[in-house]
């Protein structure tokens, strides 16, 4: 039988610790002794949040719910992540690379869920080009309307600081850094467990110090996983 299917499971372990939010770095504030009843409420990834017979209510790590019976005395077994957890995910971290001004590029990233609909991302990209390399540091919001969808369209608005390097040439050109802001959009596919396949556009502009503004165009696909 799956804990997401039951209304109640049994301690079976010594203790049950439950913390305050869904992760090891929230505290533990309460401990539901052996052979004492909780109900689980919902799932978010490998995190369960539970309610005891007394009221308190709190957060159980999936390593310890695997320990836990069904009312009559039966193990329980546990699904993988689902579509409904990528849909009510928070961290989520990925790797991607493209094409940036047609330059190879690869790109670090990840995010934080501040709502279901809207995340806050980091990102370090690196650009090799023929003449010179450049390191970007982005920071941007995501809009994702249907993120309960398996396909789920995105949309971006970030800016960023982009470090450019020159190559040993004849004529030897000095660094430059420069602030950018972008818009973009893109596309989220769930693959299966905690996967996503990801794809995104953007349209780069640079705003230089002797006010020769470029745009830059980039292109990415990639992996990521959430948590």
């Amino acid at each position: 039988m799956a804990a997401d299917e039951l209304a109640e499971v049994k301690v079976a372990d010594p203790y049950l610790e439950m913390r305050t939010g869904p992760g090891n770095g929230y505290p533990i504030f309460h401990v539901v002794d052996r052979d004492e009843y909780v109900e689980v409420l919902k799932r978010r990834t490998d995190w369960f949040k539970i309610r005891t017979r007394k009221g308190k209510l709190g957060w159980v790590d999936r390593a310890q719910m695997e320990k836990t019976l069904t009312p009559g005395g039966e193990s329980i077994e546990l699904t993988e992540a689902s579509l409904g957890d990528f849909s009510s995910r928070r961290w989520e971290a990925g790797v991607v690379g493209g094409v940036f001004n047609s330059a190879p590029v690869m790109t670090v990233y990840g995010g934080y869920a501040l709502m279901s609909n809207l995340s806050a991302e980091l990102s370090i990209s690196q650009v090799v080009g023929d003449f010179s390399s450049s390191q970007l540091l982005n920071i941007n919001l995501l809009a994702q309307p249907f993120h309960r969808w398996r396909y789920s369209p995105f949309f971006t608005l970030g800016i960023g600081q982009i470090e450019t390097t020159p190559r040993v040439t004849l004529i030897q050109a000095p660094d430059s850094s420069d602030f950018v802001a972008h818009v973009g959009f893109g596309v989220k596919a769930y693959l299966t467990r905690r996967f996503i396949l990801r794809a995104e556009f953007k349209n780069y502009v640079g705003f230089s110090s002797d006010d020769d503004n470029e745009e830059f165009q980039e292109w990415k696909a990639g992996f990521a996983f959430f948590f």
